[in-house]
């Protein structure tokens, strides 16, 4: 038998480990084929003995694609993209930041080839 206290403790890590389980299905619903395996989470065991996600991450290859600047380009913008899901966290904006760097270095390069 639960106490209100960890009735209520229970009734949030659910919310959280929905909500930490939504954003990393939409990070990898949007990485699409530069995704690097299932998502990791970490959880936590509440009051009544299950385990909760409460952090989660999604791997994704951020590198070049080798020898086509055009498909870097796009690569970066479908990461950005995965990277902002409604609520980013502090690891989602710089991984979005370095995409966005791939994505100016690959347009340089773009350039660079038409000149």
């Amino acid at each position: 038998e639960l106490s209100d206290e960890e009735r209520q403790l229970v009734k949030e890590l659910r919310a959280r480990d929905a909500e930490v389980k939504a954003q990393e299905q939409a990070h990898l619903a949007a990485a699409g084929p530069y995704v690097n395996g299932a998502p990791n989470f970490e959880f936590q065991t509440g009051p009544d003995g299950q385990q909760y996600a409460v952090g989660g991450e999604v791997s994704i290859d951020s590198s070049p694609v080798p020898g086509d600047t055009e498909a870097t380009v796009r690569k970066a913008q479908t990461i950005k993209r995965a990277a902002a899901p409604s609520d980013p966290s502090a690891q989602d904006r710089q991984v979005a930041a370095q995409a966005a760097q791939l994505e100016a270095q690959a347009r340089q390069q773009v350039k660079a080839e038409k000149a």
